[in-house]
């Protein structure tokens, strides 16, 4: 309490500190490739052996001996006996000879004997020269000769052949730890032999809107009723956070459904979110429901209801139930301050369970394109829907401070923010801004 006997103010900062340090990135387990994307490596990964493994030809051609085709042309082409093909996965290579060729497929391993390839664009296609011609070759080819080969152009040493270890070498750095694993990334993986890699797993994440009014869409919109919009926001932007977000539908108001919906729940959760009910109107039941909740025996079990010095979002709730300590985060219930507490302080904390160092949405400055001056609440952090311009290097609000203006934040990219000492911000101030995007 303050000297005045009113509730304490935290700043967004404090809160967030909170939740930061409270929450602890989950422990790593082993998982198959395609489990593990998404998730964020916990140990350097090194290559095993070099990539590509052996010599390999990049085109369809002919493998052959650089002196063999040296000055052919389409008026004097070099002709070389085919000794046999090469295909991509064979094992048994052909000896490329002098006044020899090997017919070769992409990817297939260049043959003993073989300098480069000559793409078969360069080539006769292997036609030869007739019927005399090919019987002659026949007749003079060594055993396993198939024809022979036109050449019309000449070829360097390794042209159109992929070096072995060229990608990378045996005991070079794959991945690091801490990264994060994209489809690249796994393909990385697969490519240098590994089937299974270890990870922070990612975060399950339950979201559960309160409400008698809400409706599900779809559903009829009786009188009084509105549709539940925070539970899909919310569990999309779980997603895009790189949670596994499971949505409940939407909770009654009454303490003990929602206290046993949120007991249900904890078998698959690593995070509990959520949204309404946590002001002080007669039917906020999450502080009905959570205020009591926790072990005395148990510290740090419970949820701390407080009053943020921001707007919007001013009420929110945090702290850690049942018998695992799972983190709970309760939010506001109108839209805009519930998705900005999100992306503040539920968005961080999905992050640091995934054991990312960089938790934050990136934060840039930028100049005010407004028509008029933007006000705010005196000690207070307001945060404003924008669009940002990066080339222009500006920010311009979209639709007003409302915290129920759900279609203006539709159309931002970013939150443009207003400090707690700044009452009024004139057309090109720079300000912090918050990318979404």
């Amino acid at each position: 309490m303050s000297d005045r006997g009113r509730p304490r103010l935290w700043s967004v900062d404090e809160h967030l500190g909170d939740i930061l340090g409270a929450v602890r990135p989950l422990e790593p387990i082993e998982l198959q490739l395609l489990d593990a994307q998404g998730c964020v490596l916990v140990e350097d990964v090194t290559v095993p052996v070099a990539l590509p493994p052996f010599d390999n030809s990049s085109m369809d051609g002919y493998a052959v001996r650089t002196a063999d085709v040296a000055g052919a042309s389409e008026e004097f082409p070099a002709v070389l006996i085919v000794v046999g093909d090469v295909a991509a996965g064979s094992g048994e290579l052909p000896e490329v000879g002098p006044g020899e060729a090997a017919r070769i497929m992409t990817g297939a391993p260049l043959p003993p004997g073989a300098e480069a390839v000559v793409p078969v664009e360069w080539t006769d296609g292997g036609t030869g020269g007739g019927a005399a011609t090919a019987m002659r070759a026949a007749s003079t080819a060594p055993e396993g000769a198939s024809g022979e080969v036109r050449v019309h152009r000449a070829a360097e040493a390794r042209a159109h052949v992929r070096a072995r270890g060229s990608d990378v070498q045996a005991g070079d750095l794959a991945l690091e730890a801490g990264t994060v694993l994209g489809p690249p990334q796994i393909a990385l993986l697969a490519a240098i032999g590994r089937g299974t890699v270890r990870v922070r797993p990612r975060p399950r994440v339950v979201v559960m809107s309160t409400g008698s009014e809400l409706v599900q869409p779809g559903e009829e919109l009786a009188e009084g009723r509105i549709y539940d919009s925070n539970s899909f926001a919310l569990t999309a932007a779980a997603r895009d956070a790189g949670a596994i977000a499971y949505r409940v539908g939407a909770v009654g108001d009454d303490a003990e459904t929602l206290r046993a919906t949120i007991e249900d729940q904890l078998i698959r959760a690593d995070l509990i979110v959520t949204t309404g009910g946590v002001s002080v109107g007669a039917y906020d039941v999450v502080k009905e429901a959570l205020s009591s909740v926790g072990d005395a025996d148990e510290p740090g079990s419970g949820v701390d209801f407080r009053k943020l010095a921001m707007q919007p979002g001013k009420p929110q709730g945090f702290g850690a139930i049942g018998p695992d300590h799972t983190p709970l985060l309760a939010l506001p219930g109108n839209p805009v301050s519930s998705y900005v507490s999100f992306e503040l302080f539920v968005r961080p904390a999905i992050r640091t369970l995934m054991g990312l160092r960089d938790v934050r949405r990136p934060t840039v400055r930028a100049a005010l394109s407004a028509d008029k001056a933007l006000s705010s609440p005196a000690g207070r952090r307001q945060f404003l829907r924008g669009t940002y311009d990066a080339e222009a290097g500006t920010v311009t609000p979209v639709g007003g401070s409302g915290s129920h203006l759900i279609a203006a934040l539709a159309h931002a990219d970013s939150l443009i923010v207003l400090p707690e000492d700044t009452t009024s911000a004139e057309p090109g101030t720079e300000l912090d801004v918050v990318l979404l995007g």
